[in-house]
């Protein structure tokens, strides 16, 4: 069973190198779940796949989503 789980979070693991092609209103969804479930941070969800953190905050600005440390998310 922990082989089989380990497997699939393998098979449906993101790549996040082209996130800017992503529309802004699913990325938000990703990128909070994201922080939720496997970052500390902003910052350390962005070293962690390495994503440049001023492209992300950009492309999230542009549907005016903006990152709000304190609830560790985007809204």
């Amino acid at each position: 069973p922990e082989e089989v789980a380990e497997e699939l979070s393998e098979k449906h693991t993101m790549d996040w190198s082209q996130f800017q092609r992503i529309e802004p209103h699913l990325l938000l969804g990703l990128i909070n779940t994201e922080l939720r479930n496997h970052a500390d941070s902003l910052p350390d969800l962005c070293r962690t796949h390495d994503i440049d953190q001023a492209e992300l905050c950009a492309h999230l600005a542009t549907a005016s989503y903006h990152f709000y440390a304190e609830q560790n998310q985007f809204r």
